[in-house]
């Protein structure tokens, strides 16, 4: 059950927006072994002065801050494989991966309430330690 916002710099086309999150749900289904259908994700355009990225970006438009929310749990070889997966897919839209930052939030899943419950307490329809 990840929770995903991706950041921005440049405005884009309602196509392309959803091109880049199709992109980056598919990658966590992958990688993570989560069901396709558990998706929530956003996007969100910053104009370019309101988002500042690392110095020396050769396109510092395509400059792209990925940060999911997920269950603790995750192997480093499954993050190994979100990250390649990210990039692989993101390089495909033309974002290469020297401008992409994914940042990882684990949070426990007593700390996720899901369905009224903690999400410790339900079964979840999927394996989280992958």
């Amino acid at each position: 059950m990840p929770v995903v916002l991706i950041e921005i710099r440049r405005e884009c086309t309602a196509a392309e927006e959803t091109a880049l999150m199709d992109a980056v749900h598919a990658a966590i289904v992958s990688a993570l072994k989560i069901p396709a259908g558990d998706r929530i994700v956003r996007l969100q355009a910053h104009p370019p002065h309101r988002f500042a990225c690392p110095p020396g970006k050769a396109q510092p438009d395509l400059f792209t801050l990925i940060s999911i929310d997920l269950f603790s749990g995750r192997s480093l070889e499954a993050k190994r494989t979100l990250y390649a997966t990210i990039a692989a897919k993101l390089g495909e839209l033309g974002i290469s991966a020297d401008h992409i930052l994914v940042r990882l939030r684990e949070i426990p899943r007593e700390n996720w309430g899901v369905r009224g419950l903690p999400a410790s307490e339900i079964d979840l329809g999927f394996k989280v330690e992958v």
